[in-house]
C-alpha cells in the first residue's frame, strides 16, 4: 500500500499511512489540540522554543487557534511550510510540521513532530515521517529534508533509528531551546536516499 496524497488545500490534503493521516488542522480540531497540549504540557515544552507571552493563547481561546491554522494554511499556500496534524483511528494525536522549506538551489525543508505522551512508543511519529517525506520528495519534488534533535531526547532520536536516517553530526547551539540555545544532532535524508529505500519504507510504513 502507498501513501496517497491530494490536491494541498486545508480542506481536501489527505496523507495515509498504514495506520495514520496527516491533514491541516482547521478550526474544528480546536477542542482535541487544546486537549492534547494541555495534558501534555510539561511533556512537550522541555523540548520546544519559548514562546512569547501571548495575550491570547490557541490553547485556551477557539479564535487563536483559528488563527493560528489560518496562518499555517498561507504557509502552505505560499510553499514555505506544511504543517500537519497527526491523526490516529480519526483521533488528534499530534504533529508532524515540514518546515523552513527552501527552494533555489537547495531545494530542502526540516521536519519537526511530537506526539501526545499516551501514543508515544508505537511508531506512529515514524510513520507519519515517512508519510511526509514522501509527500516533500514525490509531490513537492524536493531534494533533501533534515531532522534536528537534542542530543538528550532520546524519544525523537528513536525515530531516527527507526527509520535508519543518516546522523550528519552535532550542530552547535543550533537551536533556542526552552530557553536556552541547544546542540542539534542532524539527520538528513536525499531524494536519491528516499527512491533506493522507498520499496523498504513503503512495506514497513505505508
Amino acid at each position: 500500500m502507498t501513501a496517497r496524497a491530494h490536491p494541498s488545500s486545508a480542506s481536501s490534503l489527505r496523507l495515509y499511512g498504514r495506520r495514520v493521516t496527516l491533514r491541516p488542522l482547521v478550526p474544528s480540531d480546536h477542542a482535541a489540540w487544546s486537549e492534547v497540549r494541555r495534558r501534555n504540557h510539561e511533556w512537550l515544552t522541555v523540548w520546544e522554543p519559548s514562546r512569547p507571552l501571548l495575550s491570547v493563547d490557541p490553547v485556551t481561546d477557539r479564535d487563536a487557534f483559528a488563527n493560528r491554522c489560518a496562518a499555517r494554511d498561507r504557509e502552505r499556500q505560499m510553499g514555505t511550510a506544511c504543517g500537519l496534524g497527526l491523526f490516529i483511528d480519526g483521533a488528534f494525536a499530534g504533529e508532524v510540521n515540514l518546515n523552513n522549506i527552501t527552494r533555489g538551489a537547495m531545494q530542502s525543508a526540516t521536519i519537526g513532530y511530537w506526539i501526545d505522551q499516551a501514543r508515544a512508543g508505537h511508531g506512529y511519529v515514524a510513520e507519519g515521517v515517512v508519510v511526509l517525506a514522501r509527500h516533500a520528495f514525490e509531490e513537492l519534488s524536493l531534494h533533501r529534508l533534515e531532522i534536528c534533535i537534542i542530543p538528550r531526547n532520546h524519544n525523537s532520536r528513536r525515530v531516527m533509528e527507526k527509520l535508519e536516517f543518516r546522523a550528519e553530526g552535532v550542530a552547535k547551539g543550533l537551536v533556542e531551546i526552552n530557553g536556552v540555545w541547544e546542540d542539534h544532532i542532524r539527520y538528513g535524508v536525499t531524494v536519491e536516499e528516499w527512491y533506493e529505500r522507498r520499496a523498504e519504507l513503503a512495506a514497513v510504513w505505508l
